[in-house]
């Protein structure tokens, strides 16, 4: 019973936040935290905003593009950790932790620099690179987890009977990993999507993203058209996961 009732008042710690925002996106004042009656207005406003849209849009192709060249990269990069051994292998999987714990504004400025020295211009192309750096961490890290309790033998029995490595890798390795390349992309999904840090120095004046924008428009006052867009985010973020539920629950 305690243990139920100390679950629920973490959950209660972790949404009632969230629950607040999205009351007050239906709220009828503007400047007032007071309930002043029920309203769509703000979701119209939202929707007639042309800036927010842009950046909104550009943030959800950053966030998929970067998520899936994440997922692929950091698969290929846990496979060859997992089954290979070459020089340096224990270093380099300590290097993916240190790239893990290090702080976002070390990692920002340190590509920041990299993009200057090479003479790359500030934009879609650096913003991409940079998410797609920070996230395939995460992405080794859980496909890593996931083959951590993986059955060794299985993959000698498909040797021995004759399988090429692309035949265990399509019929045995990558079928037992998908629920790790699910949650690796969602992660980084949501990694890209939250960006501030990282994304405040490598993005360039021609290609504005939503964290940044909400991050300018918040220093001014919160406008309840932030609300409603991040009613919107959360209810896109919710169903994300729950497609992605309903996804493993099927491969199982």
């Amino acid at each position: 019973m305690m243990r139920k009732l100390y679950a629920s008042f973490i959950y209660f710690l972790l949404y009632i936040p969230i629950v607040i925002l999205i009351i007050y996106s239906f709220n009828a004042s503007k400047y007032s935290i007071a309930w002043k009656g029920f309203t769509l207005e703000w979701y119209y406003k939202l929707l007639q905003n042309d800036s927010l849209i842009e950046a909104t849009l550009n943030t959800l192709h950053i966030a998929f593009t970067s998520a899936f060249s994440a997922t692929l990269i950091g698969a290929l990069g846990a496979i060859a950790l997992y089954r290979f051994d070459f020089f340096g292998k224990k270093f380099l999987h300590s290097l993916i932790y240190i790239l893990i714990m290090s702080p976002e504004i070390v990692m920002g400025i340190s590509l920041l620099m990299l993009f200057i020295f090479i003479t790359m211009p500030l934009g879609f192309w650096t913003l991409f690179i940079a998410h797609v750096t920070f996230s395939v961490p995460f992405v080794i890290v859980t496909v890593l987890a996931r083959m951590s309790g993986f059955d060794l033998s299985i993959i000698e029995a498909a040797k021995d009977l004759g399988a090429s490595e692309w035949i265990i890798f399509k019929s045995i390795i990558l079928p037992n990993i998908i629920p790790a390349l699910i949650a690796g992309f969602l992660l980084s999904f949501t990694l890209s999507l939250d960006d501030v840090i990282i994304s405040f120095f490598v993005t360039g004046p021609d290609y504005e993203i939503l964290p940044l924008k909400i991050y300018s428009m918040v220093r001014l006052g919160v406008k309840p058209e932030i609300n409603a867009l991040s009613a919107v985010m959360f209810v896109f973020t919710l169903f994300m996961v729950i497609l992605s539920q309903i996804l493993i629950k099927e491969k199982k």
